[in-house]
């Protein structure tokens, strides 16, 4: 069994860059997920599509991915934050994983408030340790520019290099 593994997923980037810098650190294996049906149309007409699957917590149906979940220990699992919580395509990965015996290591991309995305992914992964969570703050005016300094973000991803 291996020891950690990254999976995410990411709308528009943001929530890709955290993940591949933690594996450029750490040397994990990393997934995206990535839903049967994608996100499509205009910017707003995507958003609302959201808030909608938010609301009714709706869990679509993923892509297999490239990585098999069941052989690693540890989980560090990505979100952007859609409507104060997790995306439904992390909340639909997150409960198709058996997490006894497991770790999960949460993160969060976010422009604005994180809301309760990081509380909302530990109740979803029922008897998983959680350790480290994080929420990686953008500016929303300025696509991809992280806001959250640098240096804690790199502060954070060392605690997971002793995963």
């Amino acid at each position: 069994m291996g020891k950690a593994a990254i999976v995410y997923y990411s709308m528009d980037g943001n929530t890709r860059q955290i993940a591949e810098a933690i594996q450029a650190a750490t040397g994990f294996p990393i997934a995206r997920l990535d839903t049967v049906v994608p996100y499509t149309g205009t910017d707003q007409e995507i958003i609302a599509q959201g808030q909608e699957e938010v609301n009714r917590g709706f869990r679509p149906e993923l892509k297999p991915l490239d990585l098999r979940p069941e052989d690693y220990e540890t989980l560090i699992v990505g979100t952007p934050t859609w409507w104060y919580t997790m995306a439904s395509p992390v909340l639909s990965f997150l409960t198709q994983v058996r997490w006894e015996g497991k770790t999960l290591v949460p993160f969060q991309t976010h422009a604005g408030w994180p809301g309760h995305g990081l509380e909302d992914m530990a109740r979803a992964c029922r008897n998983a340790r959680v350790l480290y969570p994080k929420a990686i703050r953008f500016n929303a005016r300025q696509f991809g520019k992280m806001e959250t300094p640098r240096a804690e973000l790199e502060r954070w991803i060392d605690q997971l290099k002793a995963l």
